[in-house]
């Protein structure tokens, strides 16, 4: 009996201890990850301002060149249509410069940190819809926009909209952007428990900028128009969305110009009789 009472007293003893080492590793594990996120967020702090203060002073130096000249030469020295074109410059870099400064804002609130979500359950058939419709006014007149599912119209997910939102019309920009004709195609389903959504269509998007270094990016002479007139800033935002909601996003280009973009994260659905149904 003392014999069973002293090999009980030891397993619960190694339990006990094998219990205690494991919860102190997990703690020292997530000790490091809390403190290796706060140092990568002081990092991308420091890189953000000197990569925006960089990219941001020729074109602000254009805008005061412009306004300078307006408000220094004489009245009756200045042709109207003269007056027109530099305020149509500075139109045009305030424009460049609103656009790239809050794209650059938007990707802060991902880069580093952890954003809080507000998750809400919604019919997944009309919020795609909604995404069509908005994305109808960016593409081309010989580009259609359709939307295709294996689920039920009726089906319902649990996500955050705002970020949804975000995520969805970065890539339906992009793929409006690098289509001149055919379709955009959009899929979504349920799959290991989430969403999986992809965006197929003709047109090189640009897929080696997935996995680039933004910041470095940013260094080049030319950021900025680079930014405008490419889809770096979107892409990476879209990358680091579905790296904080947990899933996964990735890109590809195919040797017949084919470009298809494909995201994963966690997603409560209910509601998913398979039911073709397309808008």
């Amino acid at each position: 009996m003392e014999l069973v009472l002293l090999i009980v007293i030891v397993v619960l003893l190694l339990v006990a201890g094998v219990g205690f080492f494991l919860f102190r590793r997990h703690y020292q594990q997530q000790l490091k990850l809390a403190m290796r996120r706060a140092q990568k967020s002081e990092q991308l702090k420091a890189v953000f301002i000197d990569n925006a203060c960089h990219t941001l002073r020729t074109p602000l130096n254009a805008i005061s060149g412009y306004s300078t000249m307006i408000l220094e030469t004489p009245d009756t020295m200045m042709q109207p249509d003269h007056v027109r074109e530099l305020a149509g410059n500075i139109e045009k870099d305030s424009k460049q410069l609103l656009g790239f400064v809050d794209q650059l804002v938007e990707l802060s609130k991902f880069e580093g940190i952890t954003p809080s979500f507000t998750f809400i359950e919604v019919n997944l058939t009309e919020l795609m819809a909604s995404y069509r419709r908005e994305a109808m006014n960016y593409t081309k007149p010989d580009v259609s926009v359709q939307v295709r599912t294996d689920l039920s119209p009726h089906c319902k997910g649990t996500l955050d909209t705002n970020f949804m939102h975000q995520l969805m019309m970065h890539l339906l920009k992009n793929a409006a952007m690098h289509t001149t004709q055919g379709d955009i195609v959009v899929k979504y389903g349920y799959e290991r428990k989430g969403i999986k959504v992809t965006i197929s269509y003709t047109g090189i998007g640009q897929a080696e900028l997935v996995g680039a270094d933004i910041y470095a990016f940013l260094q080049k002479e030319n950021a900025l128009a680079d930014v405008n007139e490419s889809s770096a800033l979107g892409l990476a935002t879209c990358k680091a969305i579905v790296e904080v909601l947990g899933g996964e996003f990735y890109m590809e280009t195919e040797a017949n110009s084919k470009t298809v973009a494909t995201f994963w994260f966690p997603c409560k659905m209910r509601d998913r009789r398979k039911d073709v149904y397309m808008i």
